[in-house]
């Protein structure tokens, strides 16, 4: 299981990201500024409030990133390599 440990927002809506199999990177979601609850984003100091939860990063009650997603985006795994049973469902 994936499981996110550690998080730290940084400058230009980029998070330090660190995971309990001891991965750890940074990632950028600049792309998703303004684009519908990322809205809030707009103003920086609200994507400054990022902490981790069980399965996400989040920041308020309706605004969060699936740390699965944030993984795979900061290894540059495809799912198949981190969930085996893909593999297995595609070639079956």
């Amino acid at each position: 299981m994936i499981q996110l440990t550690q998080v730290k927002p940084l400058t230009d809506y980029r998070l330090w990201l660190k995971y309990a199999d001891g991965i750890e990177g940074v990632v950028d979601l600049s792309d998703l500024v303004g684009q519908g609850v990322f809205a809030l984003w707009k103003d920086e100091r609200e994507f400054q409030k990022a902490r981790a939860a069980r399965s996400a990063v989040i920041w308020n009650d309706e605004v969060d990133v699936d740390t699965v997603s944030l993984y795979l985006q900061l290894t540059g795994k495809p799912p198949e390599d981190v969930f085996p049973k893909l593999r297995e469902l595609r070639c079956a």
